[in-house]
């Protein structure tokens, strides 16, 4: 019940964030943005960060509807949802999962 209480703020919006499907990673030494298509992106829209309770979610919406394109629940940092790129810092690789089912896939957004 106290769940149903909490509401959701809004943290951070940012209105043009690019995503790229990105391989599983080969090694330990890290994502490097580099090695990624950076002038192809997969999907264009928005980024909005939100928080609900004690937990963040990074949401990745369309630009005029709104309409959610995919999430990423992030109960710390650092942690498994968010990961930091190697040789930026404006790139990072975010798991997401769309409304119904988990992606197993990482994409990348700025």
């Amino acid at each position: 019940m106290a769940a149903e209480l909490e509401y959701e703020s809004v943290l951070c919006v940012k209105p043009d964030v690019s995503v790229y499907r990105i391989p599983p990673r080969a090694s330990n030494r890290g994502y490097r943005a580099s090695d990624w298509k950076l002038d192809q992106p997969d999907w264009t829209g928005r980024l909005r960060i939100t928080s609900k309770g004690k937990i963040a979610y990074i949401k990745l919406e369309d630009k005029v509807s709104g309409e959610l394109f995919a999430q990423a629940p992030v109960e710390q940092y650092p942690g498994i949802a968010v990961e930091t790129v190697t040789d930026s810092s404006r790139y990072f690789v975010i798991r997401i999962q769309d409304g119904t089912e988990h992606y197993n896939q990482e994409r990348r957004c700025f």
